[in-house]
């Protein structure tokens, strides 16, 4: 075996890891405009971890909330108990749920979001090295006359796609 293929087969393995979307939030995207994004872990338990795996988390409606100086929360995302875990007891589906960033990246947020009046809006929940992993972006809400710009601007591409492929 040469060196080159020894490298590639690092590489291969380190950087195009197979990442698995568990769910996402599309109207995150016709809502917001997207500034900066970010990834962060959750403080999940066992039970959320496999019902997150099997597809039963949702993010619509879910939004990121700063508590306390240095915390941030994901509110309102709706994870299900896991359909094979015994009794459950007391669980709430849409308990907050704490981010884990580095403070300087949870104070930088937490100043964005106060003083210029941007939110965090998650985008997906996916999976990365065995981790539960959540995008999010910092974003600003779009105006009415915006969404309507965007839809014309993506029903101008398709047609212009279809065209193109009924030349060719």
């Amino acid at each position: 075996m040469s060196d080159n293929y020894l490298l590639l087969k690092l590489f291969v393995k380190s950087d195009f890891e197979f990442m698995k979307i568990f769910a996402k939030n599309p109207r995150a995207s016709f809502d917001y405009t997207f500034l900066e994004k970010y990834e962060a872990g959750l403080v999940l338990t066992g039970m959320e971890v496999k019902s997150i795996k099997a597809g039963q988390a949702s993010l619509r409606g879910a939004f990121i909330t700063p508590h306390k100086e240095n915390e941030l929360f994901l509110t309102n995302a709706t994870i299900p108990p896991y359909k094979f875990a015994g009794s459950v007891g007391d669980y709430d589906p849409t308990a907050p749920r704490k981010l884990l960033l580095h403070k300087k990246e949870i104070l930088y947020l937490i100043g964005k979001v106060r003083t210029e009046g941007l939110t965090m809006v998650p985008i997906s929940l996916y999976n990365r090295r065995g981790k539960i992993k959540l995008e999010f972006a910092l974003a600003r809400g779009k105006k009415k006359y915006d969404k309507r710009e965007d839809l014309k601007k993506r029903t101008a591409r398709r047609e212009m796609e279809r065209r193109m492929k009924n030349n060719f």
